[in-house]
């Protein structure tokens, strides 16, 4: 099976219905329905009729209550309260038609459209208005909630770069970014962001990466470093050579990915949307059957009174509040890994990464920084000077970085030796034929593959080393060590704190991947993995596991590994491209320790949602009951609706406001 086919079996169980991004780009309008408003005019419209209608209701209530005049009554009354009723009902009346004519027929505004109509029906004039104010102040604080939580999301548009200074025939040329090709040159003058990717010319510069990793520390990039699109130079002018298109950017890619995170829905929310089909309609028919059942059994049966009693059933069975505020506890747990440099590709994975209580790891580029360099070159029978260089010439058409270790040490010692043949053995090293003579360059195992022997000292060897092999025979090695991320330890402690097993896999030999292991205090460590043998091992891993297991990588070999775990994670700052886009959360820093910021952002988020769920469906029943009984009036019920889904509100956006470091 292959990886694309294993990520969209992972999809299809995942509850990913597809649906429209939340994250929109500027200008672009959305449906009817949508409590989202971008535009201040519309902001300001909408308040100004709540406002009017809030005002004409308390006026009414001064002159029924408190004023009294004989001319306040009959048809006067009526026109006034239905002036007052006007603007704020008449939207969800036509909303609602529309949604019914598209087939929605039991909706939340057809819901106060009957509430509201039959308050009126039987003289309930203030009851019915406020019914309709309070929702739709309710329904304003509702978009002000949502657009604050999408904030933090959306506030990565405004990091993409209008222009670029890229120098053509000569001249420096201001051009749309999505005009630049790759090879080109570009100014990046202080102060300003970076369009593209691209490789340092100059000699280096400062660049705050907080768009990119949400980290405020200022990093140095020098000369032949890769700089992304999104940084800012704050040092000094620098050229840059471009690498990418600008849509294959790290920027352009990070904002795609959050402009979709939304259309994956976690299970919980689209439980509740399907909920809210089926029980709307049941509300409906209970409140009808509220109405006329009683007339069977009650004595003095009273129209009226009932038809009032099922108008506040109607009232406080709404269900707006959960409807709203879920998915806004969603978006803000989505803002809160932006911010903290985590993308999480969909809600769905914010609720999957609560129950991981397994994580598997990769070691090169995940724990350790993936920067190798020589520590010694050692020679058994032949001269350094005499194979050194041929390796060199080998390693140097590799991209591993424990070939670009062996170029670099080197020093362009190779120049002049061209390859004649080269062939790649995978998981093993390389194999090339130079000056007439066989060369081999790799691991033990690949000088054991062609009868090569190794004395037992050199195998001994707990570092990872490169074993030289020239004509079938066996003339050294070279050690090399990779520097352990400085988080790494923290974060396996704090793996442990929250009792989650670690498990760390790697390509090096089993002394390496154990020396490592030991030192950050992994629980389990297997060495010597081809990526084929990864996939086994988090398949066994996986075996029999009610709990979500997840895998964190960053090379293009992890990629199959990501699309088989329940949680693929994966290092974005410097992880490859194949990794990153088959993973469900990207950590954008590459700090291991982000993961487990990661999984507090996962359980804080579910924890609010449910505690909405909670508070929305245990008022609603008490007041539904209390209503029914008529022990509650429609005045009771409009708090109760209004405060639940406000109450719902503000405790979703607490998310915003927590610190998870």
């Amino acid at each position: 099976m292959s990886s694309e086919q294993i990520k969209n079996n992972k999809e299809e169980t995942g509850c990913c219905e597809p649906s429209t991004p939340i994250v929109l780009p500027p200008n672009k309008s959305k449906g009817d329905g949508d409590h989202d408003h971008d535009e201040a005019g519309g902001i300001n419209k909408e308040w100004l009729s709540a406002m009017a209608s809030f005002v004409l209701l308390i006026a009414g209530l001064i002159l029924d209550n408190l004023v009294s005049p004989s001319w306040f009554t009959g048809f006067v009354r009526f026109g006034w309260y239905a002036i007052a009723y006007f603007p704020v009902g008449l939207p969800v009346l036509l909303k609602g038609l529309r949604y019914a004519f598209r087939g929605e027929v039991f909706t939340e505004f057809i819901l106060m459209s009957i509430a509201t109509m039959g308050a009126f029906y039987i003289g309930e004039y203030p009851e019915g208005v406020a019914v309709m104010v309070f929702y739709a102040i309710g329904e304003l604080f509702q978009s002000a909630a949502v657009n604050r939580a999408k904030r933090s999301i959306k506030a990565l548009m405004d990091v993409r770069p209008d222009v670029a200074s890229v120098y053509r025939n000569g001249n420096l040329v201001n051009v749309d970014p999505t005009e630049v090709l790759v090879g080109e040159s570009i100014l990046i003058k202080v102060g300003e962001r970076v369009p593209l990717d691209g490789e340092m010319l100059s000699e280096g510069s400062s660049f705050n990466t907080a768009a990119l990793t949400g980290e405020s520390k200022p990093k140095t990039i020098e000369k032949g470093e890769t700089v992304l699109a999104g940084m800012i130079n704050e040092s000094m002018v620098v050229d840059l050579k471009v690498t990418k298109l600008f849509n294959e950017s790290s920027l352009a890619r990070i904002l795609e990915l959050v402009q979709n995170a939304t259309g994956r829905k976690a299970r919980t929310e689209l439980f509740i949307r399907r909920f809210a089909k089926v029980y709307t309609p049941i509300v409906v028919f209970l409140a009808i059957a509220l109405t006329l059942l009683p007339y069977f059994f009650v004595q003095e049966y009273n129209f009226d009174q009932w038809l009032y009693r099922a108008l506040i059933f109607l009232v406080i069975s709404c269900p707006c509040a959960l409807v709203v505020a879920i998915p806004l506890g969603y978006f803000g747990g989505i803002g809160a890994g932006s911010r903290n440099g985590i993308l999480f590709k969909g809600s769905n994975y914010l609720d999957l990464m609560t129950r991981v209580n397994t994580i598997v790891m990769d070691k090169t580029g995940t724990l350790t920084k993936g920067v190798f360099k020589v520590q010694q070159v050692v020679s058994k029978g032949m001269n350094e000077n005499e194979w050194l260089p041929l390796v060199a010439a080998l390693e140097s058409n590799s991209n591993h970085p424990v070939a670009k270790a062996v170029v670099e040490f080197s020093k362009g010692r190779y120049d002049k030796i061209s390859v004649d043949t080269l062939e790649e053995i995978k998981g093993h090293g390389l194999k090339g034929i130079i000056q007439g003579k066989e060369v081999l360059a790799g691991n033990p195992k690949l000088l054991s593959k062609f009868g090569v022997t190794v004395d037992q000292e050199t195998l001994s060897i707990s570092d990872t080393i490169v074993t030289i092999a020239i004509d079938k025979t066996f003339v050294g090695y070279i050690t090399i060590s990779d520097e352990i991320k400085e988080d790494s330890k923290q974060a396996i402690e704090q793996m442990h704190a929250l009792h989650i097993k670690t498990i760390m896999l790697s390509g090096d030999k089993q002394t390496v991947a154990d020396k490592v292991a030991k030192t950050l205090g992994i629980d389990q460590a297997y060495g010597e993995l081809l990526p084929e043998h990864k996939v086994e091992k988090v398949e066994a891993i996986k075996k029999g596991k009610k709990e979500a297991v997840a895998f964190v990588g960053d090379g293009i070999n992890d990629a199959p590994v990501l699309a088989l775990s329940d949680v693929g994670i994966a290092m974005g700052g410097l992880g490859s491209d194949a990794a990153i886009e088959t993973a469900d959360v990207v950590i954008q820093t590459d700090q291991p320790s982000k993961i487990v910021t990661a999984i507090k952002i996962g359980k804080a988020t579910n924890q609010i949602v449910w505690q909405n769920i909670a508070m929305a469906f245990g008022v609603k029943l008490v007041v539904m009951a209390l209503g029914a009984g008529g022990l509650a009036t429609m005045w009771e019920a409009v708090f109760a609706d209004v405060g639940v889904a406000l109450l719902a509100i503000l405790n979703a956006v607490r998310i915003q406001r927590m610190k998870f470091n």
